[in-house]
C-alpha cells in the first residue's frame, strides 16, 4: 500500500472522510438534511480540510508514516485545483484524504476515529 498511487488513496480517503463527518453530525448534532448539509460544510471542503492538516502537522499529530503518505500526496503533480481553491489549498485537502483511506485500507480505524474526533474538536473552538 505504500507504493499505491495516492490519487487513489485520496479518492477513497474522501468517501472515508465525509462517511465519518457526516455519521457524526447526524448522530450527535441534527436532523435535517438543509442543516446537515450546511454544517458538513465546515468540515468537507478542501478550505476546511485543508486548515484542519495544516493544525495537525503544526501540533504533530501525526506519525512519520503518515506524514510520508501527506507529503507523497501533496507532492503528487496537479496543475488544476477545483474553482475557487488555490493550488495549495487542494494538494493539502488531498494530503488529508490519501492519509484517511491509506489508514482504512490498513483498517486502522482507530486512528481515523481519533484524526476525525481531532478534527471535530477543532470545529467546535
Amino acid at each position: 500500500m505504500e507504493n499505491m498511487n495516492v490519487l487513489v488513496l485520496a479518492y477513497l480517503g474522501d468517501a472515508i472522510y465525509e462517511l465519518y463527518i457526516r455519521e457524526y453530525l447526524v448522530k450527535y448534532k441534527y436532523d435535517k438534511v438543509g442543516i446537515l448539509q450546511n454544517c458538513a460544510t465546515h468540515y468537507v471542503s478542501a478550505k476546511a480540510q485543508s486548515k484542519f492538516l495544516l493544525d495537525m502537522l503544526q501540533q504533530q499529530f501525526l506519525t512519520k508514516e503518515e506524514c510520508d503518505i501527506v507529503r507523497r500526496a501533496r507532492n503528487h503533480k496537479s496543475h488544476k485545483a477545483p474553482k475557487g481553491t488555490s493550488i495549495i489549498v487542494y494538494k493539502n485537502a488531498t494530503g488529508l484524504e490519501a492519509m484517511i483511506g491509506y489508514l482504512y485500507l490498513k483498517q486502522q480505524y482507530s486512528r481515523i476515529r481519533e484524526m476525525i474526533t481531532y478534527i471535530i474538536e477543532k470545529v467546535g473552538n
